[in-house]
C-alpha cells in the first residue's frame, strides 16, 4: 500500500495474549504512538476499577508480562500528538484523560468543537466511522469502512476502528491508511488468523470471553 509511517491510536495492550512483543514490534517500526486506557492501566496509571472484571484481570495480567522497558515505553505515551497537521488521541480530543467513548453523531459533534484541527484521528469504540462538518456546517456521520476524499474547508473526525479487537460484527482487523498526497483517508478490512488468536488468549489462562468475542466481532 505504500505505507510510509505507522501510527497507533492506543490500546497497543489490553485483550490480547502477547502484549510485550506488540509493543517491541511498533517501537522497533518507530511507531507514533498515543496512549490508551489499557495501556496506562497496564503500567498503573488508570485506576483498574474503571475496568469491568474482565478488562480489569486482562490489565493485572499483562502488566506481569511486561518487561521494565516495554512498561517505561507504556507509561511514557501521550495523551494527545499531533502529526501531520491531524490530532491524534485514543478517545477523545475532549477530556481524553476521561476516556469517553464517541458512538453517535452528537458525541462526534461535541468533540469536534474541542480541537482546532483539520482532522483528528481516534479509536477506543472498536468502531470505525468518520465525522464529517461540511462547508455549510452540517454535520454527516458514517459508520463501517469507506474512503473519504478530503475538502480543503471541511474538517473531520475519523475512528479507525479496532485491529485487535472490532466490535461491529465484523471479525476482520479494521485500519485506516491516511493519503497526505491524495488528500484521503480510507479505513480497510483485513482478515487474520482469529483462531490462532483466541488460542492464545486461552492458553495464557485470560478469561475466554475475550477470545470468544473475536469470532463474533463483539
Amino acid at each position: 500500500m505504500g505505507v510510509e509511517r505507522i501510527v497507533c491510536l492506543g490500546d497497543l495492550v489490553g485483550y490480547g495474549a502477547d502484549p510485550g512483543p506488540v509493543v517491541d514490534l511498533l517501537a522497533s517500526r518507530g511507531a507514533v504512538a498515543v496512549a490508551g486506557n489499557h495501556d496506562y492501566a497496564s503500567v498503573g496509571k488508570t485506576p483498574l476499577d474503571w475496568f469491568n472484571s474482565y478488562a480489569r484481570r486482562a490489565a493485572e495480567w499483562t502488566s506481569e508480562q511486561l518487561t521494565a522497558d516495554q512498561a517505561r515505553y507504556l507509561a511514557t505515551l501521550p495523551l494527545t500528538l499531533e502529526e501531520a497537521g491531524a490530532l491524534l488521541v485514543h478517545s477523545s480530543p475532549r477530556n481524553p484523560e476521561a476516556w469517553p467513548y464517541l458512538l453517535s453523531a452528537e458525541d462526534g459533534a461535541e468533540a469536534l468543537s474541542a480541537f482546532a484541527h483539520r482532522i483528528c484521528f481516534l479509536g477506543h469504540s472498536h468502531l470505525p466511522a468518520i465525522w464529517r462538518v461540511r462547508e455549510d456546517d452540517r454535520l454527516e456521520f458514517a459508520r463501517g469502512p469507506h474512503r473519504r476524499v478530503l475538502a480543503p474547508s471541511e474538517r473531520y473526525l475519523v475512528n479507525v476502528g479496532s485491529v485487535g479487537q472490532p466490535r461491529d460484527g465484523d471479525p476482520h482487523a479494521a485500519y485506516a491508511i491516511w493519503d497526505l498526497e491524495g488528500e484521503s483517508v480510507e479505513i480497510r478490512r483485513v482478515p487474520y488468523d482469529v483462531q490462532e488468536a483466541r488460542r492464545r488468549i486461552h492458553a495464557a489462562g485470560l478469561p475466554r470471553l475475550l477470545g470468544d468475542r473475536l469470532l463474533r466481532g463483539r
